[in-house]
């Protein structure tokens, strides 16, 4: 989470597999897939733009099975204005939850679902 709190995106995918899958839902829709670490270094670099601030804190952790679900409050505040109406210094507050499936000591899938 200090990463992606940061924008460190080199932190944030240091315990990335190669092959890592990612996926946003949001209303139960996918609304962003992507596959290989480079892509989503990609994308994460650009969604440093979008937000002056940002903060992930996890409340809660479900361990089973080679996955850990995380329940996490989030809040940022917007760096540019957004087609949904939102303006440059909106805040927004935020719950959802990221889904990381490990293979060894890599995470091979990310889902944020919110």
């Amino acid at each position: 989470m200090e990463g992606y709190n940061r924008f460190d995106v080199a932190k944030m995918v240091l315990h990335f597999d190669e092959d890592i899958v990612f996926e946003n839902l949001s209303n139960g829709e996918v609304n962003m897939s992507l596959q290989g670490i480079e892509a989503f270094k990609k994308q994460a670099e650009q969604a440093t733009a979008y937000f002056s601030s940002r903060k992930q804190t996890p409340i809660t952790f479900q361990h089973q099975d080679g996955q850990t679900e995380v329940a996490l409050d989030y809040q940022a505040v917007l760096a540019m204005d957004f087609p949904t109406g939102q303006k440059k210094g909106d805040e927004l507050k935020l719950q959802g939850k990221s889904v990381f499936t490990f293979s060894g000591d890599k995470v091979v899938k990310l889902v944020d679902i919110s």
